[in-house]
């Protein structure tokens, strides 16, 4: 929110608190729970397993914020909630992201104490930062929650990539760390003739798998589990998409130019920086959150002309850089950028 009187300054200040409650409530699944019908404080608590007085509380909370409303019979979920939390995510997602959002609470709680200290508040506090590739690599549960959770926050902008791309005569795409395949899904919905490789870790291709069965476009899709930046990749394909991956070094692009057929083409998609020193709108919080984790690290962004100087050392051509029109008004779709070469 845009802080523009004394109350809502106030209310940042009281964020902490909101923020856990909204937190709790959709790790715990109370939305959801009171979708089945309206419940009294009482059911609530017991339900939850919340202290009675506690609940109480939590409740009016929540109330206080629209997102729930006292009905005759109980609590129930307000039209905000239903339109903007029940009918864009699913459960499980908003717990994901919620538990996300309280793993990383502990570098900025005491900012104030530890913003202008060298070390990070993660090393003062004697806490150890979210490993997220390591959880990937060796936590399969973990591993299934992460990309179910990205396959349906990127659904909208996959959507929209399709729609721009010019698939004609692509028979063969190469997904490099594509996922749940999202990417690719839509793609293939595009153009009937095409089958895709996705390219990323074991337990996400696993996961990808069965996310694929669902979209019954298991015949069409082959998932790799592979180190792209370390072991071979196959060869002999029309398009190579990668989206929100990363890294975009020079290295990699010449393996990607390997893989290709002739004039075959490389989409690159990112959310890249207006400039070197600045993060793009939507990556702000995180950019900030990295300089807490890694203080004394200078911060330099990526950027689409950084990315066309690489890919032209790599040998690719026909550069064109092009937004991704943004379907939806949420953070993870806007400010998507696609670069796209030709070998």
């Amino acid at each position: 929110m845009r802080a523009e009187t004394t109350e809502d300054i106030f209310e940042l200040l009281d964020g902490y608190i909101t923020s856990a409650a909204v937190g709790a409530a959709m790790e715990l699944g109370l939305f959801w729970l009171l979708t089945e019908k309206p419940r009294s404080a009482m059911e609530v608590a017991q339900s939850l397993k919340v202290p009675l007085n506690r609940c109480q509380h939590w409740l009016k909370i929540l109330c206080k914020l629209g997102l729930l409303e006292e009905s005759g019979k109980g609590y129930i979920p307000s039209s905000t909630t239903r339109e903007t939390i029940l009918d864009v995510y699913s459960q499980d997602v908003w717990a994901y992201l919620a538990g996300e959002d309280r793993y990383k609470f502990p570098i900025v709680r005491d900012l104030a104490l530890n913003i202008s200290k060298p070390e990070s508040p993660w090393e003062l506090q004697d806490l150890t930062p979210p490993d997220y590739y390591k959880r990937l690599l060796e936590d399969p549960d973990e591993a299934e929650r992460f990309t179910r959770a990205l396959y349906e926050i990127h659904i909208p902008y996959a959507e929209q990539l399709a729609n721009m791309l010019n698939t004609q005569g692509v028979k063969r795409l190469l997904d490099l760390g594509g996922g749940s395949g999202v990417v690719s899904f839509a793609l293939l919905r595009k153009q009937p003739e095409m089958t895709s490789v996705v390219v990323d870790v074991e337990h996400v291709c696993r996961a990808g798998r069965k996310i694929a069965a669902e979209n019954a476009l298991e015949d069409r899709i082959t998932y790799l589990a592979a180190d792209y930046l370390q072991d071979e990749l196959p060869s002999g394909f029309d398009l190579v998409t990668f989206c929100d991956a990363g890294p975009y070094r020079e290295d990699l692009f010449r393996k990607i130019h390997g893989v290709l057929n002739p004039d075959g083409r490389l989409v690159i998609v990112e959310q890249f920086a207006p400039e070197a020193t600045n993060a793009a709108p939507s990556h702000l919080l995180w950019s900030f959150m990295g300089s807490l984790e890694t203080p004394l690290e200078s911060i330099r962004f990526m950027t689409t002309d950084l990315v066309q100087t690489r890919l032209e050392q790599a040998g690719f051509r026909d550069i064109a850089c092009t937004p991704v029109p943004s379907k939806e008004d949420l953070r993870w779709n806007n400010d998507w950028i696609a670069v796209e070469a030709r070998r």
